[in-house]
């Protein structure tokens, strides 16, 4: 029975010079803050129209996810008329250029004989210059059919183009939030139709202080936050270097890179952040107070100097900047 106040002993003088020899150090001070915000689509779009012209199909309603079919459809009756007109034209062309390609290669036979004829003197140069004129006219007009070919040619690009942009379509997977036409309705161009967004990425916007970015900034890569209370992974997306001046803060968006549930705005966001403050982090047990009037006494000097205490938490104090104090200053502990 005498062996344990033995032991007791001994562990009372082994802790004892282990709590003396902690350093009291002066620190910058922290508080813990959240941000907060709320989803959104990592992207939207508004659909427009190009053309004009009758609506025949509206494919999706507001929350639907679009698919394979297009969103909207404009009735291209009058482009496909005018397409038609084109490609009947080019096989016109092409005829009268069989015919002009035919003539060509006839006259070439009938100069070739008349050269030959005026080189053996047996026909006058009249004769086969008409024949040389003839063949010239030929070739000049089958240029110009074939010319007259590559415009309608161009146009009938142009009009297959005008036509397929009476098929307004937008990003498989994504979901429609907005549609402001409706089956029947007369559109002109650029005539806003449709909202569309992808929701299989959420982004949060956040207006941050200058010292809650360097709080995030010093965070890994990717970060854990929670989403609705639950646990996700998210990254900085991007940060807009123009700084507002009436609230003093950044614009900067979160992508959320993994999350449960579903894919919509407003869910909530919250991020828990340690940001620096105004003040110094002292020890308790550096804090002279006596008759109401706390200081500290540096280590290295044995100078006690006043501090306003601004709050507390745990063994700490919060105390006010001053010039004769700063990160990393050892002080003394209580006499």
């Amino acid at each position: 029975m005498r062996e344990l106040p033995v032991l007791l002993l001994l562990i009372a003088v082994t802790a004892g010079p282990a709590t003396a020899a902690e350093s009291l150090l002066v620190e910058n001070a922290y508080k813990n803050i959240s941000l907060s915000g709320y989803t959104r689509s990592i992207i939207h779009q508004t659909i427009s129209s190009e053309v004009s012209g009758k609506v025949l199909q509206v494919n999706y309603d507001i929350g639907q996810v679009i698919g394979e079919k297009p969103i909207i459809q404009i009735d291209p009756t009058f482009v496909t008329f005018e397409i038609e007109t084109t490609r009947h034209a080019i096989r016109r062309l092409n005829i009268a250029l069989k015919k002009s390609a035919s003539r060509e290669d006839f006259l070439k036979k009938e100069f070739d004989r008349f050269d030959a004829l005026y080189k053996g003197k047996s026909t006058a140069q009249s004769r086969r210059d008409a024949a040389l004129e003839e063949y010239s006219q030929a070739t000049l007009e089958s240029e110009t059919i074939s010319v007259e070919k590559s415009a309608q040619e161009t146009r009938l690009m142009e009009l297959m183009e005008r036509k397929r942009r009476h098929t307004i379509s937008a990003p498989n997977g994504w979901i429609v939030t907005g549609k402001h036409v409706e089956v029947g309705e007369i559109i002109a161009p650029d005539t806003p139709l449709a909202v569309v967004g992808d929701y299989r990425q959420l982004v949060v916007p956040l207006s941050v202080s200058a010292n809650e970015l360097i709080a995030l900034q010093q965070l890994p890569e990717e970060f854990t936050a929670t989403l609705d209370k639950e646990p996700v992974r998210a990254a900085i997306n991007w940060i807009n270097p123009e700084f507002d001046e009436q609230t003093r803060k950044l614009a900067i968006e979160v992508i959320i890179r993994n999350f449960h549930g579903e894919g919509r705005g407003g869910r909530f966001f919250s991020l828990a952040l340690q940001v620096l403050t105004e003040g110094l982090r002292i020890p308790k047990t550096a804090v002279i107070n006596r008759y109401d009037n706390p200081r500290v006494r540096i280590k290295a000097t044995d100078e006690e100097i006043s501090v306003l205490v601004l709050g507390e938490s745990n063994d700490h104090v919060i105390v006010a900047d001053s010039p004769r104090l700063k990160p990393g200053l050892e002080l003394a502990g209580r006499p």
